[in-house]
């Protein structure tokens, strides 16, 4: 068993190379092989949002406050709010974040191939975000 105390891991500002606008990550876990789960609550200021990006074995976000925005490629974008939990399959390229008045907070869940968890991919621009 292994216990990580609140507060023992810092909160770090999201790299602008895969993010637009302020982001805030707080790591959860990433467990070790075999084992290959990596869980983050991140937390979007408005109009904040990821990069393009996909999964090599997908991804599950779980909302825990605000609303935001969630789309796949060549699909809508979609609402989504506190209490929602989207999946995406593996290879699915999408993007997602906060609304554009209101922050959210996801409790991001992915397993890691080969060592990968994400594949970074272009910005999401102001138009494909529907500013």
């Amino acid at each position: 068993m292994k216990i990580t105390a609140c507060g023992s891991v810092p909160t770090r500002l999201a790299s602008d190379q895969y993010f637009t606008g302020r982001v805030m990550q707080d790591p959860i876990i990433e467990t070790e092989a075999p084992a290959h789960l990596r869980a983050i609550s991140v937390r979007f200021e408005p109009g904040a949002r990821t990069h393009w990006h996909t999964h090599p074995l997908g991804q599950t976000l779980h909302v825990t406050a605000g609303a935001g925005r969630v789309q796949s490629w060549g699909g809508p974008i979609q609402e989504i709010r506190a209490g929602d939990t989207v999946w995406f399959e593996p290879g699915e390229k999408h993007w997602h974040g906060a609304a554009p008045l209101t922050a959210m907070t996801h409790i991001a869940m992915q397993e890691a191939k080969d060592g990968r968890a994400v594949d970074w991919l272009e910005p999401v621009s102001d138009e494909q975000y529907g500013r």
